[in-house]
Parts: structure tokens; C-alpha cells; sequence
């Protein structure tokens, strides 16, 4: 199965927008509470929405003659499963239904999808839901999309806030421990159980999905830390939140549906949402070259090398910007390693920087606009170089042992640093440089929403007052000013050969060199971030890191810039 992602036709532009469950809940409440739609008909296209990307990624699956083993909470996650259950066996499908909880008391639009199961089918409480009786699969059955079961995970959606625990979590265990394909297809209604939202993180446990289907935006815990390894594959499903007429998630009329109040008018005007977290974008008006312009126009990168033996990294951050479109690359090198460096160049320059009376020398040339140190620049070379650059004003990429070298004083680098500059931790440089940051984020989850990446990055920017590109799968790029985004390689853009040495280098070789050609810190940091995602998916297996600027002309072209 294609991991990917993908969003209904009323998504627009918007689509790169990722909420917190609250969020999700205070656009939901003011579009019931302006009149422009019903919690019940919102609940009716949330259910519209799973089985039309159900049948979407399965197609066969539409032809009827399939069993599902519907799992509802108290919540309105669980009015959306008893949705999907009248819908499903209004495709010929055999449906079983589980529910936790007291029927009593369910809130009133998942009560009133309640009793319209009730007069198609039982309602069996959860305690007697057996996973090892679903998990049958017929002889020679392969994987999810050959077996007859599909479990519908409604449990809890954005709606979970403690761990799942107890009775409830050795009922779920075996769903949780049973590889993919080894078991029934799980389809999770907007977040699987046992994923905090806000996160990504596990509450206790979790339950795999095959699929996950969310609603209007996707969710931050779909992208952040094991969202996207739980999570299946993605899909947006609309709800007719946008604005406009309603717009239904699935293209054909959904059998079942016939009287539940979902077909009037979503919305009478705009629902507003407050600025948040989105997912990264490259700006690809500043990537083009206007013609007529000469190398200078497009900026002078100075990348600081280490010593001898220890060259090769700063040599792939210069690739990097040269590759992404500054004008012009020098390095920095220290005597000893000049005759190394010279013989493995061709295009980027090369002046001598023995130390930081040498850097401010060679920086006295002011068309040098953009720095980058740390790609193996040496602790030692760190502390002596970073404070003569940075004194400069000039934008600078700190990376690697520039951001090590301080990590027994790091309130001594926060000092030096200025608003053009853009630091590149990975997990392990950014605990040495917040060790109270990383470990309030390293720290198992006991409550949702859970710290997550977000939060993290955000309060390392403000502390050290530029932008933070916190490296990892989700990388997450943040501002002092509280904007942020996520660069994640995850779904569609899943780019696991990312995972070799080097590839930082490269990152930080691409931000300067955006930064040299004049894009302000957060935007050089963001497209650089997506392009470094999109130039290994470019190049596919096989990846190394000299292979990744190697790979941007293609990517470039497939972009039309």
C-alpha cells in the first residue's frame, strides 16, 4: 500500500495547515455556532468522508461482500463510526459494532447516529470485542486489502487526553502488537487510538492504522514523532468547512445516506482559523534567475572548513549553495588543509582562514553576505571563528560542532547570535544546547495534548532569537515571532535515504546559500528544508549525500523554475 496523503477537492491552498485538536474543535464549534452547519451534518460527512477514501485506496472493496468490525467511543469520534456502519452495510457489507462506553451518555448528534445503527443492528459493548476472532483471515488471505475484515477504529479521534491503560489497553494490545498485513485492515476515523494529536506521541499504546482519515486539516500528531509509522497512509477527507456551497469528500452518491440531514448548504461565509503551525513550502518566485543578472546579484557564501581530514563536510555544504543558486562560494580553510581542499574543487573558491583574525580579514569583503559554519569545522575552530563571524551582522548557518562547541556555555553563543542567523540542530545537538527543552520533549507522554516538536522548536527560537531547523524526520522550522512549520518526510514525501552521513551538511549548505542570495532567515530555512526532502526523493535508493545536490537541477525543472 502507498503510503501517502492526499486531500478532498475543497482543501485548497489551506490544506498545509495542521491543527491541534483544539483548534480543529474551535472551527468546528464556530462554523454549528454561526448556523452555517449542524453537528449532525458534520458528522454525517466525516463518515461520508472514511468510507469515499476507503474505496479510494481500495477500490475493490466497494463491490460489497466484506466484513467490518466497527469500534465507537463515547465521543463524536464515535458518532462518526456509527455513520461509517450504516454506510458500509449500505454497500452489502457485513457490520459488527462495538461500543465503550454507557449509551446513556453519548452526546446528542453521536446518540441520535446511535439509535439510527440501532434499528439496522446491535450495539455490543466493547468488553466483548475479541481482536484474535477479527484477526481471522480467510486461507491464503495476504495483508490488509486481500482480507475480508476491516476494523473501523472509532474510539477516540482528536479526543484522547490520558493514556490508554487498563482493561481497555489489553483489549487493544493485540491490535497494537500484530505486524501490518498480519491482521485485520485498520482504518482509524482522524486519529488512531492511543496518538495524541497535538504530537505524535503514544499514550500508553497505540493502534496501527493501514489508514487514517482526518477531517478538514490534517492534525500536528499525523506528522510529528510516530504519527506518520501509526498513522497508515493519510488522507484529508472535506467536511465543507471552506466556505461556499458544500462540496461532499467522495465524488459519488454514498448508498445509506438518504435522510441524515447532510445534504444543505456547509457554510454561509468564510470560517475563520487562527494563524498556526503549516506545512513547509518552497518559495519558488525567489528561486527563479531573472535574466540579466550577474553572479554578485546572487550572493557570496563563505563556508568555514575544518583541518586536514575533516574537509569533506564543509565541501558538501558548499555544493549545496552553490547548487541551490549562489552566485558565488568560497571556503574558509585553515593552512593545513588548503593543498586538500584545492585538489578536490572545481567551482567554489578557496581563501586561507587560519583563525578568527584571519576570518575577519577575508571579511572585510563585504560582497561575502552569507556565512556557514560547523560542518566539520572542529570545537576548538568553533569557539575561535563563530564569535568573529557573527560579530559581523552577517547572515549565518550554524551547524554541527559550531553548535557543540558552545554546549557548555551556550548562554555565551545565545549572546552572540543576531536575527539573521539560523541554527541546525539535530536531536542530539539541540539537548546540548536546551537540555531543559529536549528533556521536557524526550519525556514519555502521561497526558494529552503532549509537548511536541512545535513547542520545542519554538521555545529554543525565542530563547536564542533566530530561527531553529530542528533536524529529524519532522524537521521543524521556528521562529522567534512563534511562526512555524513542519518539513516532514513522511508519506508522499517519505525519503528514508535521507538517513546517511552528510546530509546535514548539504541542508546547511542549501540554507546559505539561500541566505546569500537574500532570503530572509525563515524562508531560506523552509525552502531549504523542503527542497532537501524533494531532491532525495528525486534521486531515490542509493542516496549519498554528494548525491543531493546532484539531484536539485532535475527537481528545479520539475518545479518550472
Amino acid at each position: 500500500m502507498n503510503r501517502r496523503t492526499q486531500g478532498a477537492t475543497d482543501q485548497g491552498p489551506a490544506l498545509t495547515e495542521v491543527l491541534t485538536a483544539a483548534g480543529m474543535r474551535a472551527i468546528e464549534r464556530a462554523a454549528i455556532d454561526s448556523g452555517a452547519v449542524t453537528g449532525l451534518e458534520l458528522m454525517e460527512r466525516a463518515g461520508q468522508g472514511v468510507v469515499a477514501a476507503l474505496f479510494a485506496q481500495w477500490p475493490h472493496l466497494a463491490q460489497g461482500g466484506f466484513r467490518a468490525v466497527v469500534l465507537c467511543g463515547p465521543g463524536n469520534n464515535g458518532g462518526d463510526g456509527f455513520v461509517v456502519a450504516r454506510l458500509l452495510r449500505g454497500w452489502g457489507w457485513e457490520v459488527e459494532l462495538f461500543l465503550l462506553g454507557d449509551p446513556a451518555a453519548l452526546s446528542p448528534d453521536t446518540r441520535a447516529n446511535y439509535q439510527r445503527w440501532r434499528a439496522l443492528g446491535a450495539v455490543r459493548p466493547l468488553a466483548e470485542f475479541r481482536p484474535e476472532t477479527a484477526a481471522a483471515q480467510p486461507a491464503g488471505g495476504a495483508g490488509a486489502a486481500a482480507g475480508r475484515t476491516w476494523i473501523i477504529d472509532a474510539l477516540f479521534g482528536t479526543g484522547l487526553s490520558r493514556p490508554l491503560e487498563g482493561a481497555l489497553a489489553e483489549r487493544l494490545s493485540p491490535l497494537a502488537a500484530a505486524e501490518l498485513g498480519a491482521r485485520p485492515g485498520v482504518i482509524a476515523v482522524d486519529v488512531p487510538s492511543g496518538l495524541c494529536a497535538d504530537s505524535g506521541q503514544v499514550l500508553g499504546l497505540a493502534v496501527p492504522a493501514d489508514l487514517t482519515v482526518s477531517f478538514h486539516r490534517a492534525k500536528r500528531g499525523h506528522y510529528l514523532a510516530a504519527g506518520p509509522r501509526i498513522c497508515g497512509a493519510l488522507v484529508v477527507a472535506g467536511i465543507g468547512l471552506e466556505g461556499g456551497a458544500r462540496r461532499r469528500s467522495g465524488g459519488a452518491r454514498v448508498p445509506g445516506d438518504e435522510g441524515a440531514g447532510g445534504s444543505g448548504e456547509a457554510a454561509r461565509g468564510p470560517i475563520p482559523e487562527p494563524p498556526g503551525v503549516r506545512l513547509a513550502a518552497p518559495d519558488l518566485a525567489r528561486l527563479s534567475k531573472a535574466a540579466g543578472h550577474h553572479k554578485y546579484a546572487h550572493g557570496h557564501a563563505l563556508i568555514l572548513s575544518g583541518g586536514a581530514g575533516r574537509t569533506g563536510a564543509a565541501r558538501l555544504a558548499a555544493r549545496g549553495a552553490l547548487r541551490i543558486g549562489a552566485g558565488l562560494v568560497t571556503l574558509g580553510v585553515p593552512p593545513g588543509a588548503q593543498q586538500e581542499v584545492a585538489c578536490q574543487i572545481t567551482a567554489p573558491m578557496l581563501r586561507r582562514v587560519a583563525d578568527s583574525a584571519g576570518l575577519s580579514r577575508v571579511l572585510e569583503d563585504a560582497r561575502l553576505n552569507a556565512l556557514c559554519l560547523g560542518p566539520g569545522l572542529g570545537l576548538d575552530r568553533a569557539r575561535d571563528l563563530v564569535p568573529a563571524a557573527l560579530e559581523t551582522g552577517r547572515a549565518a548557518v550554524l551547524d554541527a560542532d559550531a553548535l557543540t562547541g558552545f554546549a557548555e556555555e551556550p548562554e555565551r553563543l545565545f549572546g552572540l547570535l543576531h536575527d539573521t542567523c539560523v541554527l541546525t540542530p539535530h536531536d542530539g545537538e539541540f539537548a546540548r544546547l536546551f537540555p531543559d527543552l529536549a528533556k521536557r520533549l524526550n519525556a514519555p507522554a502521561t497526558r494529552g495534548p503532549a509537548w511536541s516538536r512545535v513547542e520545542a522548536a519554538r521555545a529554543a527560537a525565542a530563547r536564542a532569537g533566530c530561527v531553529i531547523l530542528l533536524k529529524g524526520p519532522a524537521t521543524v522550522i521556528a521562529a522567534p515571532d512563534g511562526r512555524c512549520v513542519i518539513s516532514a518526510a513522511a508519506y508522499e514525501r517519505a525519503a528514508p535515504w535521507l538517513a546517511t552521513a552528510g546530509s546535514g551538511d548539504v541542508l546547511a549548505g542549501f540554507v546559505a546559500g539561500l541566505l546569500a542570495r537574500g532570503f530572509a532567515p525563515f524562508g531560506a530555512a523552509e525552502t531549504a528544508g523542503w527542497l532537501h526532502v524533494e531532491a532525495a526523493r528525486s534521486f531515490g535508493p542509493g542516496l549519498i549525500a554528494e548525491d543531493l545536490p546532484e539531484a536539485l537541477p532535475a527537481v528545479f525543472r520539475a518545479l518550472g523554475v
